[in-house]
């Protein structure tokens, strides 16, 4: 089906409360700002959200809205170039490109929906499981809530990876960092292997030194030990240690991730959909990765990473990010979790998934 065009694109945002106080190594967070955007063609909607700032709703409406407007919804790549060269004068990273991912998001589901087959069909479907890695372990939890939460994972969930955060306070409480570590290793869950995130908390000696008791601990993921733009730091650190070395969520373009990967910074890449300019551009990063022989694992956002990452030869899991998780349950119908993996329902069009709108209200701020 061709010749039908787009006639609007509108956004909104919400601000979701946490259910308490979160941090990680570097932030602390108690809300979740959602920009989400849906595009109209004949009597279809698609719909596509970011998880990023206020902001990136007035670059939707400011900048991208009327180059989107009257183009064909067949054209998902032709749009995608004439947002990205829209953008060019307030730059490429951050804010305009979690905008644009919105957008793109949007107009992948609406352009599923028009051919009525699943996204993950019209992408072209590799894989019928995708595997998750439970994830949150926020700093903030005590070690009960630490313990509770591990337990929901592996438990009816059937979740083999799990994730906590450490390097809190940038890496001034490293004591309390491996005690935490040394709680959820000490469960009684011999299948599971632990991950661990410092969201670029430490120095480079001060990340070799405490990844060597993690290789002792038997964690099997690192993620961000150093600043993620430290690409010489990641390679010392990975030479350094038995771990996977990760990064790369914070990642805006073909460019940055193509820099990761030539400087052997990762044993595996970290993308993020809602912040590479949406489903395009993740495609072409799983190109690099694929060939630069490095596995790519998506970076929050189960629900949108769902489809895409269905897929994608080279993947080798999606975050079930705790915070995102909570969050598409209420907005959205959001996938399940069974036996460690979502699995893609190739009955229903598009991401295969509507707002609720009425519970979503609630929680509207524009």
């Amino acid at each position: 089906m061709t010749g039908t065009h787009v006639r609007s694109v509108t956004a909104s945002t919400y601000v979701v409360p946490t259910e308490r106080p979160e941090a990680d190594g570097t932030l602390a967070w108690d809300s979740t700002t959602v920009v989400l955007v849906e595009v109209a063609a004949g009597d279809l909607t698609g719909l596509g959200w970011t998880y990023s700032s206020r902001a990136c709703q007035a670059v939707i409406e400011d900048l991208l809205a009327e180059v989107v407007v009257g183009r064909d919804v067949e054209d998902v790549p032709g749009t995608w170039a004439a947002m990205v060269a829209a953008i060019r004068n307030v730059g490429r990273p951050g804010i305009a490109s979690a905008a644009i991912a919105a957008v793109d998001t949007a107009l992948w589901d609406l352009k599923a929906k028009q051919h009525d087959v699943a996204l993950c069909t019209l992408l072209g479907q590799v894989r019928e499981r995708v595997p998750v890695y439970g994830s949150g372990g926020f700093t903030t939890y005590d070690a009960p809530t630490l313990r509770r939460q591990i337990e929901s994972w592996t438990g009816e969930l059937g979740i083999t990876w799990v994730k906590i955060k450490i390097g809190e306070g940038s890496g001034s409480d490293v004591i309390r960092d491996l005690d935490r570590v040394r709680q959820v290793c000490a469960l009684d869950q011999p299948e599971t292997e632990v991950f661990v995130d410092a969201n670029g908390g430490y120095s480079r000696k001060q990340a070799i030194r405490v990844g060597r008791q993690l290789d002792e601990l038997g964690v099997s993921w690192f993620e961000e030990p150093v600043s993620s733009d430290d690409l010489a730091g990641l390679r010392l650190v990975r030479d350094a240690l038995d771990c996977d070395v990760t990064a790369g969520e914070y990642g805006s373009d073909l460019a940055y991730f193509d820099r990761m990967l030539g400087a052997g910074a990762v044993d595996c890449l970290q993308a993020d959909v809602t912040r590479t300019a949406g489903i395009t551009e993740w495609q072409g990063i799983a190109a690099l990765a694929q060939a630069a022989g490095v596995e790519l694992s998506a970076h929050c956002a189960p629900t949108l990473h769902l489809h895409v990452a269905s897929a994608v030869i080279g993947l080798r899991h999606v975050e079930w990010f705790t915070d995102h998780v909570r969050l598409e349950a209420l907005m959205f119908a959001a996938p399940q979790v069974r036996d460690g993996a979502m699995h893609p329902d190739t009955g229903r069009p598009g991401l295969g998934v509507e707002l609720r709108r009425s519970d979503a209200d609630a929680y509207r701020v524009a």
